[in-house]
């Protein structure tokens, strides 16, 4: 079939033609918006997931949900090597000038502390403030949000934004993509401004998006978070919802599936958005004409494994160190299979390679950093990359 007619769209956070399965997730921030923007008490939000299920198109759809409705809006990514300040002061810098408030003074005022927060950490060296500078033209303020103190500074930072846009009746909505990422000052400081901020009404709210243990370090940070978020487990998509992404796109270019091919696209893709984006790319591309069949299914599905095995799990397998790579693979050979994620007991790891769960110690620690796997409960690991086990022990 004609590839640059192909709809469909492989990519890391890249939106698919059809968002499927997400109607509840949506539906249920809108209400969040609609009762902050009204005064009333509502918690931010954290997403939890795999790799691959959409965690970041989701999060994109949310921030598309509140700049619709007149908010201010800033994203970012955090990194277990990036403090928290410089991306959220960019962030935030974003936000305010979506509020685009009137008075020109107090928003100018509610702009240096966000340039005093951004800049704290670079203290005396104005080369180093230089670069802290998140683009913000006014003097930094003094005397607010530049204590040094993370986790005062950025409780007073979102007051202030908070009242900028308590006054023009809109909120502001922060997306934090990677959460599992913040280093742990960070996550202490982030949870209590949450907190602040929602027991003094100011319509602000933080989004988040992570691995599935997230709500585990969220909750190490601070006992009240188990509270103070609202937890939403973002899985593989149900089979009418998979359908749905594959034969939505398809019918918008005059094409369809066979029930069959739809069949047998998901049990090769097993519901998980990204692989369903990347077998219809190929399977689409493959395929002699319309309906696509269970046979062309078949038949692109070899391509599209390598495309996987290189693209998708290829390059996170580089990542590892060869003593990771063997945990790794330790950590296929323990598992049965049945689980998608591969949850094995560590015990079990050691006992696959021959060694005390001790001595295993810096390398489960390392994948663990390099976000390979995560642990879901003490003394069990997991893959963070559905069918990460099988593409193991058939490639490496």
């Amino acid at each position: 079939m004609d590839p640059i007619r192909n709809p469909y769209a492989p990519g890391a956070g890249q939106r698919p033609p059809e968002l499927a399965g997400r109607d509840e997730q949506l539906s249920a921030f809108d209400v969040v918006l609609e009762r902050v923007a009204r005064g009333r008490a509502e918690r931010s939000l954290v997403l939890t997931g795999l790799r691959g299920v959409g965690k970041t198109v989701l999060l994109n759809a949310l921030r598309s949900a509140a700049v619709r409705r007149g908010w201010g809006t800033g994203k970012l990514e955090a990194r277990p090597d990036l403090p928290l300040r410089r991306p959220l002061s960019s962030a935030l810098h974003q936000a305010v000038r979506e509020l685009g408030h009137p008075e020109e003074e107090q928003r100018d005022h509610v702009l240096g502390v966000l340039r005093a927060f951004a800049e704290r950490d670079a203290g005396r060296d104005a080369k180093l403030r230089d670069r802290w500078s998140p683009g913000i033209d006014v003097p930094a303020a003094r005397g607010r949000a530049d204590s040094g103190d993370i986790e005062i500074d950025l409780v007073e930072l979102l007051t202030e934004v908070g009242g900028l846009a308590q006054d023009l009746g809109k909120g502001v909505a922060v997306f934090l993509d990677e959460m599992q990422d913040l280093g742990p000052a960070d996550v202490s400081a982030l949870c209590a401004a949450c907190h602040e901020i929602s027991q003094s009404g100011l319509p602000v709210i933080v989004v988040g998006a992570g691995l599935p243990h997230l709500p585990a370090v969220l909750s190490a940070s601070k006992s009240y978070s188990e509270r103070l978020f609202a937890y939403q487990r973002i899985d593989r998509l149900s089979r009418d919802a998979a359908d749905r992404a594959l034969a939505a796109p398809a019918a918008e270019e005059e094409a369809e599936f066979t029930p069959e091919g739809l069949e047998a696209m998901y049990a090769a893709t097993g519901g998980y958005p990204y692989f369903i984006q990347a077998y219809g790319k190929t399977v689409w591309d493959l395929a002699p004409r319309s309906p696509i069949t269970a046979d062309d299914v078949t038949v692109a599905a070899p391509e599209a494994e390598r495309e996987l095995a290189v693209g998708f799990f290829g390059s996170r397998y580089e990542r590892a160190t060869p003593a990771e790579r063997d945990y790794l693979r330790a950590m296929a050979d323990a598992d049965s299979g049945e689980d998608p994620v591969g949850a094995v007991a560590t015990a079990d790891v050691a006992a696959v390679l021959g060694k005390k769960p001790q001595s295993l110690s810096p390398a489960r620690d390392a994948l663990l950093k390099k976000g390979l796997i995560y642990s879901g409960e003490r003394g069990r690991i997991a893959f963070t990359v559905p069918h990460f086990g099988r593409y193991l022990r058939d490639h490496a």
